[in-house]
């Protein structure tokens, strides 16, 4: 009885031993390569304790379909067939572990933990992947591919010697199937759910640090993207992430937070819908927005960072910069979300990819298209990629003029026109534009500063550099120096030329980046890496460095109140031309928020009491601080109603059925 039950659970224990062993052998080798980030021994232990709970989960739910079947078909005349599916199965299942495995170095250096669901996103994209993996990461493909196929080999083989059922194990029968089936049942179960609790296991039980890495590192990466992918069916609830709150609670404390008379809403069915006056009295100007790619305040001299841009510093000292800018995620999608919308950060997808936002959901361009503005997005690339096309086309958009549209370019990269290119095609549109004699809005969004970091050769002279600094710079952060100092000379000479033009004269420019270049480090949101250069010109504003802290939804309200536009908007952020607003920012870092009010910030986290912290600015040092109720309360506040808006439709310019 032993033996035949034995042999009919023995695939299953053999491969969750090795299972076990390779998943535990990639966690201790991310650890000793992350090592510097674990305070002390008992974190690593900590680590493994509770990622091998993660690897038994993940086991469970690899095996339990064979699991269930295996032990009635093992007993029948169908037993030799159902072997070549589980051998089918079981190599499937292990070559994903091990290539989820292996693509996560390469994920933790680009973004700061294992993948997740940035990586089935961009599975959306293979042509836009496929090149730019080509292009910039060749031998870190090359090398997985290899060792996947090695693998796939070594794998297909092993299994079939593991599958093997010997002559002295075919004493099984009826009685020992249903012995191994309530064994295997038991087992699955109690590993699947790697609890006894009420809730089965997920990753806020397992997380124990204030490094998002190290919390990262707990999961496997299979785990990881397989729960990301979940929680696409939930990311409309934040209240399931970080808690609930009475829905009239929350609609109170935004509209506090506004800064905007009580007076000012005006309909009751769209809580956030207000009434602005513009502080410019004039003629309505023309705008155009200039999204800048994964450009850090890191990178700009005049914002404390390393100088690599010396136009949008020369910008900095001419128009109405500012000193303490932040992005609300980490990429563009979410930054366009910010800037064009000014919808605040939630932990799900932004609003650009969102069913439900891509029709009727506000935008700059909607209110500005009512108000007889022609709207155009102009983009280097394809129009489709991350959704923008779709989005803006049902958004208040009327002209979308992306690659195929770009006049003769120079200089073709994996993600379409160079910046000059791009640029140069910019000023043909306004030119027309002006042309016409109507008002417009034009958004543009560069990209030769992305990865894999292609521009024209002999363009720029690259800066010199200390030993020191090529000591803490590999290659690659070389290469997208190369490219931010491009898309600086870009930027710069498009700037001078826009100046001789008729269009500039009545017309406001916005410059500002989408994201920083990387979110990266030990703090639950790393803030400094959410700081960002945005330069308002052509304003009628004199020239200032504005050190309020302000966050990328406050460009919106802010721009059309310098443009001269009325207008009823459902944002949340605050005109800056108001001495007295902002001071705040919000920022979404995977499924961690934080709130920050001047050097206050509250985080809050998926299942978690929220943390309070004070944030040093000389230093880019958050420390730990007493609990802040008030402003936890305000935090939740926020991200809660970023969910409630948007299942409720409350983001609209306008409702037919207006109070």
């Amino acid at each position: 009885m032993f033996t035949a039950v034995y042999c009919t659970l023995r695939p299953f224990l053999i491969y969750s031993i090795v299972t076990i062993l390779v998943l535990l052998l990639s966690r201790l080798g991310l650890t000793f390569w992350q090592l510097d980030r674990f305070s002390d021994i008992s974190s690593v232990s900590t680590l493994l304790i509770n990622g091998f709970r993660i690897d038994l989960s993940t086991i469970g739910y690899l095996c339990a379909i064979p699991a269930l079947l295996h032990p009635w078909l093992f007993v029948t005349k169908f037993k030799q067939w159902w072997l070549v599916l589980l051998k089918l199965w079981f190599s499937i299942a292990a070559i994903s572990v091990i290539f989820f495995e292996l693509a996560t170095p390469a994920f933790i250096n680009e973004y700061g933990f294992r993948p997740n669901r940035l990586f089935i996103e961009y599975l959306a994209y293979p042509d836009e992947v496929t090149k730019m993996l080509i292009n910039g990461h060749l031998a870190t493909l090359l090398i997985v591919l290899i060792l996947l196929f090695i693998s796939s080999i070594f794998i297909w083989k092993a299994l079939g010697r593991i599958l093997i059922v010997k002559s002295s194990f075919t004493s099984v029968n009826m009685k020992s199937s249903t012995l191994a089936f309530l064994i295997l049942f038991l087992t699955i179960l109690l590993c699947a759910r790697g609890t006894l609790g009420h809730r089965p296991i997920n990753p806020a039980l397992v997380y124990f640090s204030t490094d998002p890495l190290i919390n990262s590192l707990t999961l496997n990466s299979i785990y990881s993207v397989a729960y990301a992918f979940k929680q696409f069916g939930d990311e409309k609830n934040a209240a399931k992430l970080y808690g609930k709150m009475d829905e009239k609670r929350v609609i109170e404390l935004v509209k506090q937070e506004t800064n905007i008379s009580p007076n000012s809403f005006v309909n009751t069915k769209l809580p956030s819908l207000s009434k602005r006056a513009p502080v410019y009295q004039g003629q309505p100007k023309n705008l155009v927005i200039i999204l800048e790619e994964s450009l850090g305040a890191q990178f700009v001299s005049s914002l404390g960072g390393i100088p690599l841009t010396p136009e949008i510093d020369k910008l900095n000292a001419e128009g109405w910069a500012f000193k303490r800018l932040y992005a609300t995620g980490t990429r563009s999608v979410r930054g366009i979300e910010a800037v064009i919308t000014g919808f605040t950060p939630t932990p799900s997808r932004a609003v650009v990819k969102l069913d439900k936002s891509q029709k009727d959901f506000f935008t700059i361009a909607s209110l500005l298209n009512n108000k007889g503005y022609e709207t155009q997005f102009i983009y280097g690339g394809e129009s489709h990629f991350d959704n923008m096309k779709s989005f803006f086309l049902g958004n208040g958009f009327t002209d979308i003029v992306d690659f195929d549209d770009i006049e003769n370019p120079q200089f073709v990269a994996s993600w379409g026109a160079s910046d000059e290119d791009l640029f140069n095609q910019a000023d043909i549109e306004l030119t027309e534009l002006h042309n016409r004699k109507q008002p417009f809005f034009s958004f543009i969004f560069t990209s030769s500063n992305h990865d894999p970091f292609e521009i024209p050769e002999g363009v720029i002279t690259p800066i010199e550099y200390t030993d020191n600094q090529l000591q803490k710079y590999d290659a690659k952060e070389l290469l997208r120096h190369k490219a931010i100092q491009y898309a600086d000379y870009a930027l710069g000479n498009f700037i001078a030329k826009a100046k001789t033009q008729p269009y500039w004269e009545n017309t406001i420019f916005l410059v500002v980046a989408d994201h920083d270049a990387r979110a990266m480090g030990s703090d639950l949101v790393p803030i400094n890496n959410f700081h960002i250069p945005g330069v308002i010109l052509n304003s009628g504003i004199s020239p200032k460095l504005d050190e309020r802290v302000v966050s990328q939804i406050d460009l919106g309200p802010t721009l059309l109140s310098l443009m001269g536009v009325e207008n009823q908007s459902p944002m949340l952020g605050h005109d800056l031309t108001n001495p007295d607003a902002s001071n705040r920012a919000m920022m979404q870092y995977a499924e961690n928020f934080a709130y920050m009010a001047n050097d206050k910030v509250v985080i809050l986290q998926p299942s978690k009491a929220p943390l309070s912290f004070t944030y040093n600015y000389a230093h880019n040092a958050l420390t730990s601080s007493d609990d802040n109720p008030k402003l936890s309360e305000i935090a939740l506040a926020h991200v809660l109603w970023g969910s409630l808006a948007y299942e409720k439709g409350w983001f609209k310019l306008e409702d037919n059925k207006q109070e």
